[in-house]
């Protein structure tokens, strides 16, 4: 498309390249939980679901061969093999626009046309954030829940807040839903259970950010006791979700359960005992200004830092310290809920995120001559496409300013890092991240 078909007042910020650094300078305004995210991309041509498998590791091998044994072609040994896991992407389009009429913005029409080029690119950098934080805290959040409705008898159904990370289990690497042949196995309110059906409430309930509350069908009935309302539930292979206090729940949180330091380690020991890969020497902890507040108010943290050399850096950006193993990053994007005993009160979620937690697949074709209309002005920035079209109404006065992006999500598991290849690694399907929870 010829520059020549844009009117001539903005002929010159086109060439010159003002636009794309208008929509390039928005992009980077802002950092949160996209910046976690490994980027690859989504080949063209292989459908809208991309799978990928990865191999994990085998158990140690610590029992010598014996000399009677060491016989044959096979020397005595057994062939094993890796387990595997999968983990699937799916490709999604998202975009917006704005119109820019030149006859109502014939006063500020260049002005106004950059202004529309900064709010796109504003909008497009907060919408792939979070998309980026639904798609990092749906699967650390699956598998903690509570009870929604006390049991008035023994049953083996419960009502609870949310069934996300209860409906399926990984068979063989894939993930299965929950069946009497594929059961889950589940604490409630600490004492052991079979899950053997997940069902989803008609009209949702649940109080959790993106939660779906639902009824647990277990193998035997539970005991009224503990199926009480606000009990816990917990999944076998639930990621852990630190809370000051040791509370069991988000319903448990109290006004005395503000962020500690202590609270954090327990989420960095977490994420060594896995094994995690560190970003650049640290884990990324994505957390809001008032989690922030919190934690330099805790008497702890202070004490750290009386009297030592890097305590006015580290008081005055409030950033990183390599002795808590965490580099601190403030957003605005965190999940901020009502709490769900009391509306006046607030439940605050910082994340902590070690290397991988999340993939970003980005469709390598998306700005093909077969996607992206030929009479379009096309920039890709930061993985993101800015469209600028000419003028093509009956009046040639309105001009289309948008923004595309074709990708998707995901957080990988690691299942096949489990005690039995690593001693001090746990059952959680999903070990990259910890999700903090704190009064706030």
């Amino acid at each position: 498309m010829g520059i020549s078909n844009f009117p001539a007042a903005l002929q010159p910020i086109i060439q010159q390249g003002y636009l794309e650094r208008e929509f390039q300078h928005a992009l980077n305004a802002r950092l949160g939980y996209r910046a976690v995210a490994d980027r690859e991309d989504f080949a063209v041509g292989i459908g809208e679901t991309l799978t990928k498998t990865r191999a994990g590791l085998k158990p140690a091998v610590t029992t010598p061969i014996a000399a009677s044994g060491n016989t044959n072609l096979d020397n005595g040994l057994t062939p094993t093999g890796a387990a595997v896991e999968q983990f699937t992407i799916t490709l999604n389009h998202y975009a917006a626009t704005t119109d820019l009429n030149m006859v109502t913005s014939r006063v500020g029409m260049a002005s106004q046309f950059l202004l529309n080029a900064a709010i796109n690119g504003e909008q497009a950098a907060r919408s792939l954030d979070e998309l980026a934080r639904n798609a990092l805290f749906a699967p650390y959040f699956g598998g903690n829940t509570r009870v929604r409705v006390a049991l008035t008898a023994a049953g083996p159904a419960l009502a609870v807040d949310d069934v996300r990370g209860f409906q399926t289990v990984f068979v063989n690497g894939v993930q299965t839903s929950v069946s009497g042949g594929n059961p889950l196995a589940v604490s409630v309110n600490g004492t052991q259970c079979s899950l053997i059906s997940v069902s989803v409430d008609a009209s949702n309930q649940s109080s959790a950010p993106g939660g779906i509350s639902g009824v647990l069908t277990f193998a035997a009935a539970v005991a009224p006791g503990d199926g009480a309302a606000g009990c816990a539930v917990i999944a076998g292979n639930a990621s852990p979700i630190m809370r000051p206090n040791a509370r069991t729940t988000t319903a448990a949180l109290t006004a005395v359960d503000t962020l500690t330091m202590g609270t954090l380690l327990n989420a960095v020991a977490a994420l060594r005992m896995n094994a995690v890969p560190e970003i650049d020497g640290v884990y990324n902890c994505y957390l809001d200004p008032m989690s922030a507040r919190q934690l330099f108010a805790d008497n702890d943290f202070r004490q750290l830092f009386t009297g030592a050399t890097s305590a006015n850096q580290v008081f005055r950006q409030g950033m990183v310290n390599d002795f808590l193993g965490l580099r601190f990053i403030t957003t605005n994007e965190a999940f901020v809920q009502a709490h769900p005993g009391n509306t006046s009160w607030s439940v605050r979620r910082p994340i902590i995120c070690g290397k991988g937690a999340l993939i970003e697949g980005d469709f390598a074709g998306m700005a093909a001559a077969d996607v992206a209309p030929d009479e379009s002005l096309i920039t890709m920035v930061d993985g993101i496409a800015m469209v600028t079209r000419e003028p093509i109404d009956r009046l040639q006065q309105i001009i289309a300013q948008s923004w595309y992006w074709i990708g998707g999500f995901c957080a990988p598991s690691d299942i096949t890092t489990n005690p039995a290849t690593m001693p001090t690694a746990t059952n959680a399907s999903y070990k990259r991240a910890v999700i903090v929870e704190h009064f706030g």
